[in-house]
């Protein structure tokens, strides 16, 4: 739907709607929701509060006011749902934004998440639309939750794998999105259900450009090479490989799972930021400085070409 004051929809697949206000505020709109990926509830809560307010830093916008989304079955409502809605009232806090109420149903499995507003200047809005040739892509968290999450409930997660995974997913991109904002990145998206690929394709799509990816310079979760080498593959992997034959080029010979890694569907993911060359230094000390640890150079952005996305 056009509207003059609809700033972002529904045309290039972004992280979030962005509505204006006036001529310094506008709105960010979005919502997310999904079944735990961990066995703790208070954690589970956590990476589902870090995974919607993701949609606001991938836009460059501040998190304001936060509804809870909640589907749960009544034998759990007593025990297990005041601990899950701790977790994302504590996210919410940390993101300085407020919980000021929600809806719940009953479902036959537990079901959490947040509708959240946050505010943005109209002129600073971050899309996945504006990656120009020449620009550096940041990965801001590993890759590997989806593989994480599968061995979970196979019961193959070992304590490391786990802590890692979990410290990563309950992060928030907060101070990533700040130092994007700092230093004025061209464009950004945040990594979640379809994949590094396949969210890097999106941003290829919308900017109309060519994304080569190094893939060993991907940082990936402990462990998670192992699991995917030994088929520990969510069902969205290969939905992920399903959509995007005939747009991404791997290279012959390529280890099957590290791209399994790059296809693999991300819960609570971290920010790929596309920053213009002259810039790289400066931003990547702006991250280092905010304590964003696993942030890495993972590829650059080129001139449109026959492929959307190139691994090399």
């Amino acid at each position: 739907m056009k509207h003059e004051n609809l700033l972002v929809g529904l045309e290039t697949s972004d992280d979030a709607a962005v509505y204006k206000i006036s001529g310094g505020l506008a709105l960010i709109h979005t919502v997310d929701f999904f079944t735990p990926v961990v066995d703790d509830p208070y954690i589970f809560g956590q990476i589902a509060a870090c995974n919607a307010l993701s949609d606001i830093y991938a836009m460059g916008g501040k998190p304001i006011l936060a509804l809870n989304v909640v589907g749960f079955p009544e034998n759990l409502v007593e025990d297990v749902l005041p601990e899950v809605l701790k977790g994302g009232a504590d996210k919410v806090m940390e993101a300085g934004a407020l919980i000021a109420g929600g809806h719940s149903i009953k479902a036959p499995e537990p079901i959490y998440g947040l509708s959240v507003l946050g505010t943005v200047h109209p002129e600073k809005v971050f899309t996945n639309a504006a990656a120009r040739p020449g620009d550096v892509l940041v990965l801001t968290k590993p890759l590997g939750t989806g593989i994480f999450a599968t061995a979970v409930k196979a019961g193959m997660a070992d304590d490391a794998t786990a802590g890692e995974a979990i410290e990563v997913m309950k992060t928030l991109n907060r101070a990533a999105s700040e130092a994007a904002v700092e230093v004025g990145a061209s464009a950004v998206t945040d990594i979640t259900g379809f994949g590094l690929l396949g969210h890097a394709y999106e941003m290829a799509e919308a900017s109309g450009v060519t994304i080569k990816i190094e893939a060993e310079k991907v940082p990936v979760i402990s462990g998670t090479l192992e699991l995917a080498s030994m088929g520990i593959l969510p069902g969205g992997l290969y939905a992920n490989r399903d959509y995007l034959k005939g747009r991404v080029l791997l290279p012959e010979g390529m280890k099957e799972d590290l791209a399994d890694i790059l296809f693999d569907p991300q819960t609570s993911g971290g920010l790929l930021i596309s920053c213009p060359e002259e810039k790289r230094e400066i931003f990547m000390k702006e991250l280092e400085k905010r304590n964003v640890k696993y942030a890495s150079v993972i590829g650059r952005v080129e001139k449109k070409s026959e492929f959307d996305i190139v691994v090399v």
